[in-house]
């Protein structure tokens, strides 16, 4: 019984010698994957903070911009209220100058026979002084 007991202890001494050695295959394995996760991941910070500086940056020139397109339009406004007061001022204007053709017009229609006497009264003075000339 002692050699079976000793040839079972040496299987059982092989068998872990095995496991032992297919065990650290595996960990050597996953040592030099995690390093190379590790590696990616450094790699993997390093663009990040590229990333976040460029994107800074552009974020940074995008508010400039919009600062700057919000006080251009700013301006704009005040050239807008000019046009608006103008093109009111030309609607007044406008709106004068109907008034007035409207009442010379009533005023001309109501002058008629006023106007045709004065007519004929300087027609008559031209021709006495005409006639008195010769």
């Amino acid at each position: 019984m002692s050699a079976g007991l000793t040839i079972a202890a040496i299987i059982v001494a092989v068998a872990f010698a095995v496991l032992v050695f297919y065990l650290a295959q595996t960990l050597l394995a996953t040592k030099r994957t995690l390093n190379n996760v590790a590696d990616t991941l450094a790699d993997v910070n390093k663009q990040m903070e590229g990333i976040t500086t460029e994107t800074t940056l552009l974020l940074q020139k995008t508010n400039d911009l919009a600062e700057d397109v919000n006080h251009k339009v700013s301006k704009l406004n005040s050239v807008f209220d000019g046009i608006q007061e103008i093109g009111d001022s030309f609607n007044h204007l406008t709106h004068s100058v109907k008034k007035l053709s409207t009442s010379v017009s009533v005023s001309a229609d109501q002058d008629v026979e006023k106007a045709t006497e004065a007519v004929k009264w300087s027609t008559a003075i031209y021709n006495v002084w005409k006639n008195r000339k010769k």
